[in-house]
């Protein structure tokens, strides 16, 4: 798009942004202080390989993002900047999300990525963590970040961070440098929401940052869905409030791939929830399920003695079928 086209604010912001290619001394010395290094915090930076910076005139800037109200004027990108043109959808969540959000967005997040829809998420921990590693391996997963690009928050998504910013990408519209603020993540949502065809929520509180991306995706038009749970769940009560307001159900990825006219395939679909045929008439197995199910239960459920349920549960954690959690047991989606 040429630059001519856009707004007069933008073309101004960006036609000094440009300058960066080429400024000089005393265009260094002009500018405050702190202005200053963050300018020459973003030359070093640029210096490096895989990273540069767009701009909303450029043919790489994400065509949805480009008409929403407040788009970003720059992107700083770490990785394959070609999934910015590609079909994509945002996968928000809980930082503190229960085994059965995670199990959830796991099987959305990969069987989206292997339908070759992108999955964007802000790298978070819980939610949006658990989205970028599952879609990581298939190379179609965007981070939004609220803070500088080389930044890292939380410190603890740092191997994450590295592996995305090799298999996926990373973008934020924070020069290098900057920290993590709590008035930047609100701008990195409306990024999250801006530019991707819809925003799923696969479980957060009704007051949260989650819910925000919703809204911001609502009022841009874009499409809603959020995942269901239990009623007693303190942290669904944003999905099932989104759920009364009109956002799509989804219990399974071909409620997000219709958005695209594209569906997964059967197999894959299935292959979580699909029983293996030694342990179709298992009646320990068929005792566990999504919510975490104790020892003592499993005995009284099957009638077992405490032994033979402890043997059985192990050789079903070695088949990676279950794994143990605080208060129990729960099924793990099979790969």
């Amino acid at each position: 798009m040429s630059l001519n086209k856009a707004p007069i604010a933008v073309q101004k912001q960006c036609r000094a942004f440009d300058r960066l290619e080429m400024i000089q001394d005393r265009y260094l010395q002009s500018i405050k202080p702190v202005q200053r290094t963050y300018v020459l915090q973003a030359l070093h930076w640029l210096e490096n390989d895989n990273c540069g910076v767009i701009g909303w005139f450029d043919e790489a800037y994400p065509a949805l993002l480009r008409s929403i109200e407040r788009p970003p004027m720059v992107l700083f990108f770490k990785g394959r900047v070609e999934l910015l043109s590609q079909a994509s959808v945002a996968l928000v969540g809980s930082r503190k999300a229960s085994h059965y959000g995670l199990q959830v967005t796991e099987q959305l997040a990969r069987q989206c990525a292997r339908s070759g829809v992108v999955v964007v998420s802000g790298l978070a921990m819980g939610i949006d963590a658990a989205a970028h590693r599952a879609a990581v391996d298939y190379g179609a997963t965007v981070a939004v970040l609220g803070t500088g690009i080389d930044q890292v928050y939380p410190r603890r998504n740092r191997d994450l961070y590295e592996l995305m910013s090799h298999q996926g990408l990373i973008i934020s519209e924070f020069s290098p440098g900057t920290p993590a603020r709590m008035d930047h993540f609100p701008r990195r949502n409306r990024i999250i929401s801006g530019m991707t065809k819809g925003v799923v929520v696969v479980e957060a509180a009704r007051r949260s940052g989650s819910i925000s991306t919703a809204l911001s995706a609502l009022r841009e038009g874009r499409e809603v869905g959020a995942v269901p749970n239990s009623i007693f769940a303190k942290s669904q009560e944003g999905c099932h409030w989104l759920l009364k307001e009109g956002a799509d159900l989804i219990t399974c990825t071909n409620d997000i791939l219709a958005w695209f006219d594209l569906s997964a395939d059967e197999s894959d679909q299935q292959s979580a929830c699909t029983t293996p045929k030694h342990l179709a008439n298992n009646p320990l197995f068929a005792n566990v399920s999504n919510d975490p199910v104790s020892l003592d239960e499993l005995v009284e459920r099957t009638g077992l003695s405490v032994a033979e349920v402890s043997e059985q549960l192990l050789l079903l954690e070695l088949e990676g079928l279950i794994t143990a959690i605080p208060g129990g047991y729960i099924k793990v989606g099979r790969r």
